[in-house]
């Protein structure tokens, strides 16, 4: 069996070569940002290794291989370099050739209208995670609990038909109260977006894949299925890449610092896939889905009240490290009491 570290050679590699190309970018600086980016992205993307393992539990070696190596080359290149240039260049009224010389030649104009966009983004990414949060609580045939006083009335809830859609719906609505002018519609308007491509995702892989087999949290290897996991990818990368441009301007420094970050949660969803490990600790995966809730709700929040983006990061690692000890404590007393 592989070591634990050898999972992360390759991430360790790009990592090397990104603060090389970020030194010829920008000199020392522009090396420590990648760093730092590099780490603030792992932190607070971790969750969402834990919840990509849990979905590729359920795909052959094909498919997996194709999501950790073609998904990547999508991470990196595609949600962190060309997904800003797309929004950018809507918020701008322009193309995607001009948003690329804007951030090339005119990076502060390029960072003010992508920050300008903020509560759109904040409002897509946070409705699409919080939908991802309700999915895997809000379900009528989940038994086994973490947190039994909050989870078992929430699993009651999926008795009630689209409850997910609709209490995110609810959620987005409060928080676009907080908002004043044009900038309250926009919100709403966008996070009824993030509702509606959360239900065609999920949709589009069910319809490829076929039904599921029992389990409603595991979605269908496929065309499907790869597309999902790149939202899911994307929503947990848009605080990141608002986030970055108050350490840099510079839109390729953005990307090595934050497709490094990427790669190292790609490292820990290989690992925890052919580890076992979420069978091995049974509320790792509670504890991700409540780091996903917690920052959706931290996303929504955030248009209104400034959250630096390491308390996400905190609440996230230890909403995780809290189950990962509540798995071993458990174990641990299944085994005492299997002991004559």
């Amino acid at each position: 069996m592989k070591s634990q570290l050898s999972y992360f050679t390759g991430s360790f590699i790009f990592s090397a070569l990104a603060v090389i190309a970020a030194y010829f970018i920008g000199g020392v600086k522009g090396a420590v940002t990648v760093l730092f980016l590099t780490v603030l992205e792992t932190s607070l993307s971790f969750d969402n290794a834990v919840v990509n393992a849990t979905i590729l539990n359920g795909w052959d070696a094909v498919w997996r291989r194709r999501f950790l190596v073609w998904g990547m080359l999508v991470a990196v290149f595609g949600m962190r370099l060309v997904f800003p240039l797309l929004i950018v260049g809507i918020a701008g009224g322009m193309g995607p050739l001009a948003a690329l010389d804007l951030a090339v030649n005119r990076p502060d104009e390029y960072g003010r209208i992508l920050t300008s966009a903020h509560h759109q983004i904040a409002a897509f990414g946070g409705a699409f995670l919080m939908m991802v949060f309700l999915k895997f609580f809000v379900d009528r045939h989940k038994t086994e609990h973490w947190f039994h006083a909050l989870e078992a009335p929430l699993t009651r809830l999926g008795k009630l038909e689209a409850i997910e859609a609709a209490l995110t719906l609810i959620l987005v609505l409060l928080t676009a109260a907080l908002l004043d002018g044009p900038e309250r519609g926009e919100f709403v308007t966008a996070g009824v977006w993030g509702v509606v491509t959360y239900i065609f995702a999920k949709g589009l892989a069910a319809l490829v894949g076929g039904e599921d087999a029992g389990h409603e949290q595991v979605v269908r290897q496929g065309v499907g299925g790869f597309l999902y996991l790149e939202l899911l990818d994307a929503s947990f990368s848009f605080d990141g890449v608002v986030g970055a441009f108050a350490l840099t301007n510079n839109l390729f420094i953005i990307t090595l610092g934050l497709g490094a970050g990427a790669m190292f949660v790609r490292s820990f969803t290989l690992l925890l896939v052919e580890r076992g490990t979420l069978s091995t600790y049974r509320y790792l995966e509670h504890g991700a889905f409540w780091a996903i809730g917690a920052l959706a709700v931290i996303m929504l929040a955030g248009v209104k009240f400034h959250i630096p983006e390491a308390v996400t990061g905190l609440v996230g690692a230890a909403l995780i490290a809290l189950s990962l000890g509540s798995s071993i404590l458990s174990n641990r007393r299944e085994a005492a009491a299997d002991e004559p």
